[in-house]
């Protein structure tokens, strides 16, 4: 299978297109074939300066994709063959407080990344799509949009009459916008 890998300090220019085994998966784990892609500023930043974030060489980069199940392991209850889904972006934050070790299990980061043709994650690190949603769009809300929501709703609790202000126009802050409105 094909993988876009981080193979130096170079930038962008050391992004890599190689030829990589494609995985399969264990017990407990979710072979997606990856169908859309996205690169937030996180992807970017880790691929500009893989040194800063201790980036091991190759490591495939990104951290957000939308897919199709191709296969699951032993011990799969939640997924089958055909279904949507989405990569979470940190594997081992289901809930509560975010923990030293959820971040260091982050995809495109400490994780080897998505940008592959296909990726095999814990039943516990995917989520299926919304059903209205195309690849194209659903691979663009497990970070920036999820990250909006946490800022917005689950640590600031915001509700319709308030003001919220939003610096830029990158994808969290769209996405922040978007649910601003939503709640009014």
């Amino acid at each position: 299978m094909r993988a876009w890998e981080i193979v130096s300090d170079g930038g962008i220019d050391a992004l890599a297109l190689n030829e990589r085994p494609e995985p399969e998966p264990g017990p407990g784990e979710v072979k997606i074939r990856v169908r859309a892609n996205t690169i937030n500023y996180r992807d970017l930043s880790t691929i500009l300066d893989p040194v800063a974030r201790n980036i091991p060489y190759p490591q495939i980069a990104n951290s957000d994709c939308a897919g199709e199940v191709a296969a699951v392991g032993k011990g799969v209850t939640k997924f089958r063959a055909g279904d949507r889904v989405m990569g979470q972006l940190v594997q081992t934050w289901i809930d509560g407080s975010i923990t030293a070790n959820d971040m260091a299990n982050s995809l495109g980061g400490t994780l080897n990344g998505v940008l592959a043709d296909y990726v095999v994650l814990p039943e516990s690190g995917v989520v299926r799509m919304p059903s209205h949603m195309s690849f194209e769009q659903a691979c663009t809300l497990p970070c920036a949009a999820l990250t909006a929501w946490n800022c917005l709703i689950s640590q600031c609790g915001i509700t319709a009459g308030q003001d919220v202000l939003l610096l830029g126009t990158g994808g969290v802050s769209i996405f922040g916008l978007q649910i601003a409105r939503m709640t009014g």
